[in-house]
């Protein structure tokens, strides 16, 4: 009877441990290379105790930043689409964002192979019950370089 109880006691602490509260976070280390994919994949999950969110891109690839940069940008899921076809016009030097554009929540800068960087934003700013869109905002690489943040307990 004991095997029995304690087994339960360790599905039940599995269970938990799964769940998607165990993954909510307030820092992501997140990598990109030289295709069009983070390692995050599409969902990040935020605590809703976080009062700052970091940021950390590294850039594993080797190609330079004007052949496969990449960025994270941060805006309102209802945003993203006319940010990232704003910032086309901006440049590599301009981080392909539409400058002092105010739907950009948080973005980090444009790396190429073997660059990283780094953003941290009061996540205050935050309205947890919004639908935020993540991107990266080189050309093309929005459409498939996207996802959600969301907030979880």
């Amino acid at each position: 009877m004991k095997r029995t109880t304690l087994f339960r006691a360790l599905c039940a602490l599995a269970l938990v441990a799964l769940s998607p509260a165990a993954f909510a976070a307030c820092e992501f280390d997140i990598e990109v290379g030289d295709t069009l994919s983070y390692s995050v994949g599409s969902t990040m999950q935020v605590g809703k105790d976080c009062s700052e969110i970091t940021v950390n891109l590294n850039h594993t690839g080797s190609l330079p930043v004007e052949a496969m940069g990449h960025n994270w940008v941060l805006t309102l899921t209802d945003d993203f689409q006319a940010v990232a076809q704003a910032g086309m016009g901006a440049g590599v030097a301009g981080n392909y964002l539409p400058a002092d554009d105010q739907r950009i929540i948080a973005a980090t800068d444009l790396i190429g192979g073997g660059q990283s960087t780094s953003i941290t934003f009061d996540a205050s700013v935050l309205d947890s019950s919004g639908a935020y869109t993540f991107f990266c905002s080189f050309p093309g690489h929005w459409a498939a370089m996207k996802g959600t943040l969301e907030f979880i307990n």
